[in-house]
Parts: structure tokens; C-alpha cells; sequence
């Protein structure tokens, strides 16, 4: 799960990280009200949306006056921010932020992970900070500075002065980087997040250091222990069939083709995309019913493949294990006459009680067309979404 860059503050606030000053607000008004209180000579307005590169695009406004403050966040509010990490649709800016702007002497990066092949937490920096550190990584890989965390012990002070004296950082800074270090630390185990990123992380004119900027993903898989991390979710930054289908237990990614996949299984997922475009076609849409698949699921699957309009056929690929095929077979018979389906299906069943799944699914009057492999399932389905 994502969070807005002004919320991801809030909580760095609260674990000793340093953060500039200033507001979230809805409105242009209260922007400029809110750059009035904060005072200096100058300040940042960014638009709060769940996709980074938003500064190459106007997402991020760095302005001298009072009435620009207005006039900026008047030209982002309401509308949508398209960026390299968005569909061609972007997202909605519902609110700003409202930051003093500081003099920067220099901007590092600093992150922190896991790394699943050690099995450690995983800091992360570099000097190259306020650039893109994949681009970083992979034309000056020489520039990413990497420590490890064993979860047993814990974040130790020598590593904290292990990055410090890689990024140049000397004297009272050292301290500084060394809390800041830590809170990241205390806020990724307590909250189950998956990455923080700080980038930049500035030093200032008078030798400060701050989150310039914060971007926090939690474990999906453990949201459920922090109801205070779920409260802050923005559904309206997500894609609307994507929160639909959590509500019935599915795994759904809207992409851009025309046939739409359903599937028991991740990995069998991705086995049916994957043959789809080798037999020529494009998924509309991965489709994850899981493991206990019955006929609410399989109709409200059916519903959101169809709410995808540039779908023209759809390959229902089932592996029948705790589930007997026959049970899935009338689950689909069942679903696709409840929400009258007419665009072609194509079933492929595998597993217990296949054959009398199959059974089930000829002869039925209805738009359907068995297949006996995957292979064949998915040049029935591409012939079928040509042919519409």
C-alpha cells in the first residue's frame, strides 16, 4: 500500500525524522494561506498523487511570491498529473503541499528495504541524490552506497557512521544522520513497511539535514495489524476495478489488451498471459479468483472482465485441486447466465473431476468453448477476440 508524500512526513515527524515545514490543504485559498503563516522568501507547492516524477511534469512548483502560491495550486487542484509511473489517464490531485523552501548546499539519497536474497534490511545511499537511482545504479553503479541490517541485532551505530562517512558527512552532522537513520529503522519494522525512500535528503545552507521529500510502501500482506497505516489509504489514487475486486477476495491489474484472463493461481497467471502474446493476442487484464474459487467469485470476476469494454473474448483457465473441476464448471455455467455473458469464453479445466467439469461445459447453448490444453485454449481465445 501507498501513501501521500504529506502523510509519509507525518510519519517521519513522529519518528524523529526532520521534515520542512508546511501543510496539506484541498483548496488555493487555504495554500496561500498556509504560505503566508509559514513566512520565508520563497516555497514549494506539490501536488499529492501516488507516482513519483511529478517535478519533470508540473507536479512540483517552486515559486517567490505569495500570489503564485494561489495561481499554482489553482492549476494543479482538480486536475489529473500524468508522470513516467502513471497510465496515460494519471492520477487525481485532490491536495497540495504547502513547504517553505530552504537553500540547499547538496541533495544526498537515502533508503532503506528488504533484500530477500540475504534475508536483511537493506540501507541504501548515495550522493547522487534528487536523480533517478535506477539511472544511477546502472550507469554509476559505483555511486550507491549499500549496508546491511541483520534483523537480530538491529541497526547499529558503526553502520550509521559507515553511510555518513560515505556521504562526506563530518561532525554534528554525523548525529544527525545517525537519528535519522534510526527513526527510518523504528518506522520500517513497526509498521511492516516494504521501502522508505528519502530522496533528496537535503543539507542545507546552514547545515541542516531534511526529507526534502518522503515516499512510504507498506507490506500489503500486514496492513491488517495497523489499522491507523489503512486509514490513511487513497482509493481514489488506485485504479477503481483494482479496489473492487479486493472487496471479493480477487487479485486484479487492468492492462491494455483485448481478452480477458481468468486464472486460479498467480503463477498460473502468469503462464496464461505469457501464452496469450505468444499466440498473438494481448491480455486485457490479470485475474487472480485464488485458490477457493465458487460462484460469487467467478461472477463478480465475470462482472469486472466485463467492465473492461475493450474486451472481445475471455480464457477462463482453472486448475480444479481443493476445488473439484465439476464444482468450477457449474460455477461458470451458473455466473455466466446470471450476468449474461455474449462475448466468447473459452474454458480450460485441469485436475480433479475434469472430465465431468468438461461434461458440464458442452453442449450448453451457451457462448462457450471447452479446450483440452492451455495451448490450444489460447488460440482459441486470440482467434476468437480477431474474429469479434
Amino acid at each position: 500500500m501507498n501513501i501521500h508524500e504529506y502523510q509519509a512526513k507525518q510519519l517521519f515527524e513522529s519518528y524523529g525524522i526532520p521534515i520542512p515545514e508546511g501543510r496539506k490543504t484541498s483548496t488555493a485559498e487555504e495554500a496561500q494561506e498556509i504560505a503566508n503563516e509559514l513566512g520565508g522568501i520563497g516555497w514549494v507547492v506539490k501536488a499529492q498523487v501516488h507516482a513519483g516524477g511529478r517535478g519533470k511534469v508540473g507536479g512540483v512548483k517552486v515559486v517567490d511570491n505569495i500570489k503564485d502560491v494561489l495561481e499554482r495550486s489553482r492549476d494543479m487542484l482538480g486536475k489529473r498529473l500524468v508522470t513516467q509511473q502513471t497510465d496515460r489517464l494519471g492520477l487525481p490531485i485532490h491536495s497540495v503541499l504547502v513547504e517553505k523552501q530552504y537553500p540547499i548546499k547538496r541533495e544526498l539519497y537515502l533508503s532503506i528495504l528488504i533484500e530477500r536474497e540475504s534475508e536483511q534490511i537493506i540501507f541504501i545511499a548515495s550522493l547522487a541524490g534528487g536523480m533517478d537511482i535506477e539511472a544511477v545504479a546502472l550507469d554509476t553503479p559505483e555511486r550507491i552506497i549499500t549496508v546491511k541490517v541483520n534483523p537480530s541485532t538491529g541497526l547499529m551505530a558503526y553502520q550509521c557512521r559507515q553511510i555518513a562517512n560515505e556521504l562526506e558527512i563530518k561532525g554534528l552532522q554525523v548525529k544527525a544522520l545517525e537519528k535519522i537513520m534510526k527513526g527510518m529503522y523504528r518506522l520500517f519494522i513497526e509498521n511492516d513497511a516494504s521501502q522508505i525512500e528519502i530522496n533528496p535528503l537535503i543539507e542545507t545552507d546552514a547545515g541542516e539535514l531534511l526529507a526534502l521529500d518522503a515516499k512510504i510502501n507498506f507490506d500489503d500482506n500486514a496492513i491488517a495489524l495497523h489499522p491507523d497505516i489503512l486509514a490513511m489509504k487513497d482509493p481514489s489514487q488506485e485504479d477503481d476495478k483494482e479496489n473492487y475486486a479486493q472487496q471479493y477476495g480477487l487479485n486484479y491489474i487492468t492492462l491494455e489488451g483485448n481478452i480477458g484472463c481468468m486464472v486460479n493461481g498467480a503463477g498460473l497467471a502468469m503462464a496464461t498471459m505469457d501464452l496469450v502474446k505468444l499466440k498473438g493476442g494481448m491480455p486485457a487484464n490479470f485475474l487472480d479468483v485464488g485458490g477457493g474459487t465458487n460462484v460469487e467469485k467467478v461472477c463478480e470476476a465475470f462482472k469486472l472482465i466485463l467492465s473492461d469494454h475493450s474486451v472481445k473474448a475471455v480464457l477462463v483457465n482453472i486448475f480444479g485441486g481443493i476445488v473439484h473441476c465439476d464444482v468450477i464448471a457449474a460455477g461458470i455455467l451458473a455466473a455466466i447466465e446470471q450476468i449474461h455473458v455474449t462475448i466468447p469464453v473459452v474454458v480450460r479445466l485441469e485436475g480433479t473431476n475434469v472430465e465431468q467439469g468438461r461434461a458440464l461445459l458442452r453442449n450448453t447453448g451457451l457462448n462457450i468453448f471447452p479446450a483440452d490444453d492451455l495451448a490450444h485454449a489460447a488460440e482459441q481465445v486470440v482467434a476468437l477476440a480477431e474474429a469479434v
